[in-house]
């Protein structure tokens, strides 16, 4: 196989990992989408700054179309949450075959941890910095 054959299969490769892990991004957005609906999820995510501003107070839109794209955006961003154990295994999948067999043993501890740590930072974030800074 020359060197030109192997690195045309190597970037079919990715464009097939890539494809996976798109493909479920894609599948539960639609999913969180249809159930429980990106105005929930929207709803759900801007609770505290709510509670800060109080009970008179709204949220107003300032673009046509922002009503609309933001909760969209917002269940994106969730499903990639959602999805990411999953595009984190195939980002180990593209990347694994060119390690030694020690290195290899890291995969489970790896996407375990990347995954159970970005949840983390997520839910401190939520739960703690939104309502210092909203206050």
């Amino acid at each position: 196989m020359s060197d030109q054959e192997s690195f045309i299969s190597h970037l079919i490769e990715l464009r097939t990992r890539l494809l996976h892990a798109a493909s479920a991004i894609g599948i539960v957005f639609v999913a969180l989408f249809l159930w429980p609906g990106s105005g929930y999820i929207y709803d759900l995510l801007a609770m505290p700054l709510i509670e800060v501003m109080g009970p008179n107070a709204k949220m107003i839109a300032t673009g046509v179309i922002t009503p609309f794209m933001v909760p969209v955006k917002v269940t994106a961003l969730v499903a990639f949450m959602v999805a990411l154990p999953y595009v984190l295994y195939q980002a180990w999948a593209f990347v694994a075959p060119g390690l030694y067999e020690n290195e290899k043993k890291l995969a489970t501890p790896l996407i375990v941890a990347s995954t159970i740590l970005f949840l983390c930072g997520v839910a401190f974030c939520y739960f703690f910095v939104f309502g210092k800074v909203f206050a």
